[in-house]
């Protein structure tokens, strides 16, 4: 698996580093270099920063605090005090900083702490807001991939239509076209 960024929220993309969590795990994080890849894949920071073990294991630990505190705001729970702290905590950092160039386009700066506490911040003010009624669960199984659900109406039910959706949607055609039906 390699990283996407369909969740509509970069919180939630963080949190989505995991696939399949009540099945067989996937951890897109499972080093260091992974998650150093992760912040410049998530355009956070042009340089690939340092990172630690110690880094490593905060991150996973505000992965999955964002996980958890988007569960309770789908499901209309109310959040676990240590979650809340977590990410306000890590959400108070200096974010990444961000500079236009001379030519156009961003230069984006800053090391690990400053990556995290930009998706934190993400996670706070989508967690804060009106959006947070709009997250979702994928349908796809096994996918547990969190979302925002930004559709018109308000109907989506898979995290990304190229992935989750073109293969429930084209396993509900084979079971409609099977023969002896």
């Amino acid at each position: 698996m390699e990283f996407t960024f369909v969740s509509g929220n970069l919180g939630l993309d963080l949190a989505g580093t995991v696939g399949h969590r009540r099945g067989e795990r996937v951890d897109l994080l499972a080093t260091p270099a992974d998650l150093a890849r992760w912040t410049v894949a998530a355009r956070l920071l042009d340089a690939v920063p340092a990172v630690s073990e110690e880094d490593l294991a905060r991150a996973v630990s505000v992965r999955e605090a964002i996980y958890r505190l988007a569960s309770a705001a789908r499901d209309g729970a109310p959040f676990k005090a240590a979650d809340r702290e977590l990410l306000n905590r890590t959400a108070e950092r200096a974010p990444a900083g961000v500079r236009l160039r001379d030519g156009g386009g961003l230069e984006r700066t800053g090391d690990l702490r400053a990556a995290l506490a930009t998706a934190a911040r993400a996670a706070v003010e989508l967690f804060g807001g009106p959006d947070a009624a709009l997250i979702r669960e994928c349908e796809a199984a096994p996918c547990t991939r969190l979302y925002v659900d930004s559709s018109h109406r308000r109907s989506r039910r898979w995290c990304d239509m190229r992935g989750c959706g073109n293969r429930a949607k084209a396993a509900a055609f084979r079971a409609r076209d099977r023969p002896g039906r």
